[in-house]
């Protein structure tokens, strides 16, 4: 019974990432993101969360990406380390200026000659919710929203795909001045492929690491 008990407590016991972990993730991470959102950009897709609200300021004002990104996640940091913790709130903060300078060199590394928008919309899609969950596995997210979406799931026990799915759907929505209704649609579609792979992968209590 004892050496039961002893493998029970070890194949639970929660392990701590190293920092070699950590940093790894986040470049993995947001690098899928980052060239998830190219496939967008090039389809001429939208997205949700910060990032879609970035997309909107972009299309508004003209001004560049990165910095909108980096600028409208500043207000959620107060929330990420009230309620998530300081590593958890650095980490955020290093993806998500990564991202933000990612979205701004990536198209003089990474050229797209020709993509097909259904495919954009959901390999991108995939590729996005792929990064979102390593991110999310080492608790760091691309703040804003996603930080919401933590919180109301560590809080609430919501599933963070199906709020990220409503929050997205309203920011999509907005986006109709810019977008024809076909790639509304195809964003649509792209979102719904993010957030199913985070539906399905990203549950609480399936990955205990930190």
């Amino acid at each position: 019974m004892n050496g039961t008990g002893s493998s029970t407590t070890a194949a639970t016991a929660v392990e701590r990432h190293s920092f070699f972990d950590d940093v790894q993730a986040l470049v993995t991470g947001t690098l899928f993101v980052s060239i998830g959102l190219a496939m967008f950009r090039h389809a001429g897709l939208m997205t949700g969360g910060t990032v879609g609200l970035a997309f909107l300021a972009h299309y508004a004002s003209g001004l560049p990406f990165g910095a909108l990104f980096f600028t409208i996640n500043l207000p959620f940091y107060w929330l990420a380390w009230r309620r998530m913790g300081r590593r958890f709130t650095l980490k955020t903060l290093a993806a998500v200026t990564l991202l933000a300078g990612l979205s701004e060199v990536l198209p003089t590394w990474f050229q797209l000659q020709r993509v097909s928008p259904w495919f954009a919309a959901v390999g991108g899609g995939l590729l996005v919710g792929a990064g979102f969950i390593i991110l999310f596995r080492h608790r760091a997210s691309l703040g804003g929203l996603n930080v919401l979406v933590l919180w109301l799931q560590e809080r609430f026990g919501w599933r963070a795909g199906y709020v990220q799915l409503a929050i997205d759907g309203v920011i999509l929505l907005a986006s109709w001045p810019w977008i024809d209704a076909q790639r509304l649609a195809l964003s649509v579609l792209a979102a719904a492929a993010m957030n199913f792979s985070l539906a399905v992968n990203h549950r609480p209590g399936r990955y205990v690491a930190f």
